[in-house]
C-alpha cells in the first residue's frame, strides 16, 4: 500500500512543478507580448503613425510603363496588387522600374544543344515622391526561373513564356512587399 502512496506523491508533485513551471513562463511572456501592443511590433498592412494605412499609400503610387512583355506583366502584377487594377486618382509617388533578362544554358549535350536554361530577370527600381521629386526608395530584386528545352518550337516557346511570368511574379510579390515595409514607416 505504500508503494502506491509513493508513486501518486511523486506524480503529483510532477504535476506541480509542471504547473509552476507554466505560470512561470506565463509571467515572463506577459511582459513580452505588452511590449507588442506599446509601439515595438505592429501588424504590416495597420493604420500607421498618420493615420492612413499602407493600402492606401499603395494606391496612390504610379507605377510607370516598363518596356517588353515581361515589364508590362510586372507593372500589370504591380498595379492588381496596390490597387486591384484601377489606376491611382493623384499618386502620389511614382515607381520606375528598369529590368535586365538574360538567358543560362545548363545541361549541355555533347552536340552543343542546351537541354535546359534559367531566364535570369533583374529588376533596379526607384520609388520617387512626386511633391518633391526626390527618390525615396531604391534597389534591386531578381527573379530566376528553369524552363526544359524540347525538339518542338512552340513548346520552347512556351517553356521560355512561362518561366519569364514566373520571374516577373517573383519580381513584382517581392517588391510589393518592399515597398509596403517602407511606406508603412513613411509618414
Amino acid at each position: 500500500m505504500w508503494l502506491s502512496d509513493a508513486r501518486s506523491s511523486s506524480i503529483t508533485a510532477t504535476r506541480v512543478q509542471r504547473r509552476c513551471a507554466a505560470v512561470c513562463v506565463l509571467l515572463l511572456a506577459v511582459p513580452l507580448l505588452a511590449a507588442c501592443e506599446t509601439g515595438g511590433f505592429r501588424p504590416l498592412y495597420a493604420t500607421g503613425p498618420s493615420g492612413v494605412n499602407v493600402n492606401q499609400k499603395l494606391a496612390r503610387v504610379d507605377v510607370a510603363t516598363i518596356p517588353s512583355r515581361v515589364g508590362q506583366r510586372i507593372r500589370n502584377e504591380l498595379i492588381f496588387e496596390n490597387n486591384g487594377g484601377a489606376l491611382p486618382e493623384t499618386p502620389l509617388y511614382r515607381f520606375d522600374i528598369a529590368i535586365r533578362e538574360s538567358l543560362l544554358s545548363t545541361l549541355v549535350r555533347q552536340d552543343g544543344e542546351s537541354a535546359s536554361q534559367i531566364y535570369s530577370l533583374d529588376a533596379k527600381f526607384k520609388l520617387i515622391r512626386i511633391a518633391d521629386k526626390k527618390v525615396i526608395l531604391e534597389g534591386v530584386s531578381y527573379g530566376r526561373a528553369g524552363f526544359d528545352r524540347f525538339s518542338s518550337i512552340y513548346s520552347n516557346v512556351r517553356a521560355r513564356e512561362d518561366a519569364e511570368n514566373r520571374a516577373a511574379k517573383t519580381v513584382a510579390t517581392d517588391i510589393k512587399g518592399r515597398l509596403a515595409a517602407f511606406l508603412s514607416t513613411e509618414s
